[in-house]
C-alpha cells in the first residue's frame, strides 16, 4: 500500500510488522513495545516517513494487547519519533534528529552511564560555578551556605545526604541568575547524585562517612569561591569536584573493561 503524503509517495511497506517479533516478559510490555519500535526507527527497518503498522499488526507481531501498543505508540509520539495524520494513522516522524533530550534513568545504573552525565555536567556546572560568583546577590550566596550546611548536619546523622548534594548544586545553578541552569539540573534531578544510581557499587568507593566528607571539602571550595566572589575559583573547584568524582567512579569499572 502506499499513500500520498506532500506530492511524494510513501510507503507503508505492506508486512512491515514483521520486523518486530514477538517480545519477552523481561521488563513491562510498554517499555519493550516502546524500545522494538525505537530499534527499527533508529535502524531504518521502519524507514522515515514511513506508516506505522496498524494496531492490529502491531499486537499481533509482538503478541501483546492494544492497550499496550497505544501506550507505546503515544510515548513514541512524546519523544517526537511518531506523528499522527488525520485519517491515514501514525507515521515515522521525517525529522527524529530534532526528539527531545532524555536520560534514561534506567541507564544510570551502569558506571559508564554514570561517568557519561558527569561530563555533561562538566560542561555545564563549571560554568554554572563561575556565573554564581559573578553575578550571586547575598541571598543567593546564603542559599548556597545553607546548602552546604545541611549536607554537613546529614552526614552527621549517618546519611547520604542525596537530597542535601542536590540542593547545593540547584542552588549554584539558581545563583547564575539564568533559569536554564536551574531547569537543566532540575530535569536531570536527584540522578545528578551518582551514589543514587549505582548504590550498592558506591560502598566499594571507601568508608562511606569518610567518602562524603571528602566530597564535603570539595563542596567547601565551592562554596568559599563564590562567596570571595572568585569566578575563576569557582570554576576551577567545581572543576576539581567533578573530575575527581568521575576518577572515583571510574575506579569502580572492572579491570580489562
Amino acid at each position: 500500500m502506499s499513500i500520498q503524503q506532500g506530492g511524494a509517495i510513501v510507503s507503508s511497506r505492506p508486512g512491515a510488522a514483521s520486523v518486530l517479533g514477538p517480545i519477552g516478559p523481561a521488563r513491562t510490555r510498554t517499555t519493550e513495545v516502546v524500545d522494538r519500535l525505537m530499534d527499527a526507527i533508529q535502524s531504518g527497518r521502519l524507514p522515515l516517513g514511513a506508516r506505522l503498522p496498524t494496531e492490529q499488526e502491531l499486537t499481533a507481531a509482538m503478541g501483546v494487547s492494544r492497550t499496550v501498543v497505544r501506550e507505546a505508540v503515544a510515548a513514541l509520539r512524546a519523544e517526537g519519533l511518531v506523528v499522527s495524520r488525520q485519517g491515514l494513522g501514525m507515521f515515522v516522524a521525517r525529522d527524529v534528529q530534532r526528539r527531545p533530550f532524555r536520560i534514561d534513568p534506567d541507564g544510570l545504573r551502569s558506571i559508564g552511564e554514570v561517568l557519561n552525565v558527569m561530563e555533561l555536567r562538566l560542561a555545564v556546572e563549571v560554568e554554572a560555578a563561575g556565573l554564581a560568583a559573578e553575578r550571586a546577590g547575598p541571598k543567593q550566596v546564603r542559599a548556597i551556605a545553607e546548602a552546604l550546611a545541611a549536607i554537613d548536619r546529614a552526614i552527621g546523622r549517618n546519611e547520604a545526604a542525596i537530597d542535601e548534594d542536590f540542593a547545593f548544586h540547584r542552588a549554584i545553578a539558581q545563583a547564575t541568575g539564568n533559569p536554564q541552569f536551574t531547569r537543566f539540573l532540575e530535569y536531570l534531578g536527584r540522578f545528578i547524585i551518582p551514589r543514587l544510581s549505582v548504590r550498592i557499587e558506591a560502598r566499594r568507593l571507601s568508608e562511606p562517612r569518610h567518602y562524603l566528607q571528602t566530597i564535603q571539602r570539595e563542596h567547601r571550595a565551592i562554596c568559599e569561591a563564590v562567596q570571595r566572589r572568585d569566578a575563576a575559583a569557582a570554576r576551577a573547584a567545581m572543576r576539581n569536584h567533578l573530575l575527581k568524582g568521575r576518577a572515583r567512579y571510574r575506579r569502580l569499572i572492572p579491570a580489562g573493561r
